[in-house]
């Protein structure tokens, strides 16, 4: 029986993992992800979950004992932010170029230093390139949902990759709404059992896992990673239709709101799109056509996609929490990769980057507002005066 409940993001995904029954969880407690595996770990001290839980002395630690784990032929989940997945990042890798289906949550948060407990989105944002796919959420039900989806998606046999996805720290994972979560049985009966194809302890199919791999065949493993990379967009495409077909919540790679007729355009990852489709309603009411673009999936990037949606919009600004330094303008990773994106896919309007909301600095309405009227300004001048914008700084 499905059931609805008022949940923060944390505690949403902590019911996803009772109910996908993971085989082992190993994690390491940080702010703000810690009440997921705190919430988990009642569950399985109350008997609920068959899971083995360990409890490690790091995230170093937490990341390795899921390889471990997923390469011996187990459902692996697991959970972190900031600081833990920095400290993860030399087993990312490892995790996803061994092919391993571990499904991990980011409560993202700014990274050290000054020390900073909020947040942006810097941490999953400098994993970008270590392989795995990546999820974004809005709220507690897209965080919840994607819990779920995430293990059909990495499990897939085209696929096979590692999937972290992230909502944003305390505001999604403190902050409470209504979740209608599914029944326990509707979930386990979604994500199926997994059949690993290759296992350490299949005795009778003897394998090696991470041996020495030279100039002879590293550069071929390397390809078929981009390969499955390749092929996770049809799957997370394919999963997400599934996933509507069952529960009613349908998931694409992106999610655009009213901006068939927009003449500027907003695209903007995770909570923020909440408030900047307050702000899309209020400016419509005044007869100023503006829209969102709210990307799900940022890895694989959807690059032909979002460029094919934004191709009639005159003016497109695009809002980071995160600044990739040292690249062009010192701008954000999304800026980067949707500029990249439709001037390879034909787009010739301008873009321009806002960065927010760093170490959890409040993004507010009326900010949100003056982006769209700075993109109004720029549609009727042809001018971009300043490429990048720091929105709320003190300068």
């Amino acid at each position: 029986m499905r059931e609805i409940l008022p949940l923060d993001g944390n505690n949403a995904v902590a019911h996803a993992m009772r109910q996908i029954n993971p085989d082992v969880v190993a994690a390491y407690p940080i702010t703000p992800q810690t009440s997921t595996v705190q919430t988990f770990a009642e569950f399985v001290a109350n008997g609920l979950v068959d899971t083995e839980f360990v409890t490690v002395e790091s995230e170093h630690s937490a990341m390795s004992a899921c390889i471990g784990a997923a390469a011996a032929g187990a459902r692996v989940m697991t959970a972190t932010s900031s600081a833990g997945l920095a400290f993860m990042w030399e087993v990312l890798y490892v995790a996803a170029s061994t092919r391993l289906p571990i499904c991990m949550l980011v409560a993202n948060r700014a990274l050290s230093a000054p020390i900073n407990i909020h947040c942006d989105h810097s941490d999953s944002m400098g994993a970008r390139d270590a392989g795995w796919i990546h999820l974004f959420a809005e709220n507690p039900q897209e965080s919840y949902d994607n819990a779920i989806q995430a293990v059909r998606i990495a499990e897939h046999p085209d696929v096979l990759l590692p999937v972290m996805f992230m909502h944003d720290g305390f505001i999604t994972s403190h902050g409470m709404e209504r979740v209608e979560l599914l029944d326990d049985q509707e979930v386990r009966d979604f994500i199926g059992e997994y059949r690993p194809q290759h296992t350490l302890l299949d005795i009778d199919h003897p394998i090696t896992v991470g041996p020495l791999d030279f100039y002879d065949y590293y550069f071929e493993h390397k390809r078929q990673q981009v390969a499955a990379m390749e092929r996770a967009t049809s799957v997370i495409l394919e999963v997400g239709e599934e996933f509507g077909r069952r529960f009613g919540r349908r998931y694409g790679l992106f999610e655009a709101y009213r901006l068939d007729d927009a003449e500027v355009a907003i695209v903007v990852l995770s909570s923020t799109a909440g408030t900047t489709r307050v702000v899309v309603d209020r400016l419509r009411a005044q007869g100023l056509k503006v829209g969102l673009l709210k990307p799900r999936v940022f890895r694989p990037f959807p690059a032909k996609e979002l460029a094919e949606a934004l191709a009639h919009v005159q003016v497109v600004g695009v809002m980071d929490r995160s600044i990739s330094f040292g690249s062009m303008d010192n701008a954000g990773p999304l800026f980067l990769e949707l500029c990249a994106a439709t001037r390879i896919y034909g787009g010739s309007m301008p873009l321009v980057n806002y960065i927010f909301g760093l170490g959890g600095r409040d993004i507010l309405p009326r900010e949100i507002e003056q982006v769209f009227r700075d993109l109004l300004r720029i549609r009727d001048t042809g001018k971009v005066e300043r490429l990048v914008t720091y929105l709320g700084v003190r300068e």
